[in-house]
């Protein structure tokens, strides 16, 4: 079910770059051509880039595909990296909950207040605030879940492949 999610998530992350890449075209054609454009182009584009940002983070954190320094980790044994593997998730999920914290709550007064962009279209705030906070809470779990599943895998002989995501068995490389 955690990965039809990401998969959706991931899905309007596409579609926000999509919209992005077409509101600029069309404002900047608009400028160019009648010297007018798309009221408050800029608060649309800074909404959908909050969406393009954040809600592929459970994805790329369910690949593994975040941006990683192995230039010392891949001199330790692979139980040592495993063992950093691990701690590098669990310091993920430390450090995404203030960011929750603020989320949830920056959510709950924008909503309450009914805050608004001043400009041509007042648009509302609290539907880019909302998305921030699914598209964390949501790498968030997926991060908590993997440290989980790699402690286990761990504490039965497996290797953690970090590149994959899959675990691979060290007692059968041995034979």
């Amino acid at each position: 079910m955690l990965h039809r999610i990401e998969r959706l998530l991931l899905d309007l992350a596409a579609f926000a770059v999509a919209g992005l890449c077409l509101l600029i075209t069309v404002s900047v054609v608009l400028r160019a051509t009648v010297n007018g454009g798309i009221p408050d182009t800029i608060v649309m584009v800074a909404e959908l880039m909050v969406a393009a940002i954040v809600l592929p983070l459970a994805a790329a954190t369910t690949a593994r595909a975040h941006i990683v320094v192995e230039f010392l980790s891949n001199m330790l044994s692979p139980g040592a990296q495993d063992r950093l593997i691990v701690l590098g998730s669990l310091v993920g999920v430390l450090a995404l909950m203030p960011l929750l914290y603020a989320g949830w709550n920056e959510a709950a007064k924008n909503i309450a207040s009914g805050s608004f962009y001043f400009g041509e279209l007042s648009l509302p705030k609290w539907p880019g605030r909302i998305i921030f906070l699914v598209g964390l809470s949501f790498c968030w779990l997926r991060l908590l879940l993997m440290a989980v599943d790699d402690i286990r895998t761990i504490r039965a002989g497996g290797h953690i492949d970090a590149d994959g995501g899959k675990t691979v068995d060290l007692m059968a490389e041995r034979d």
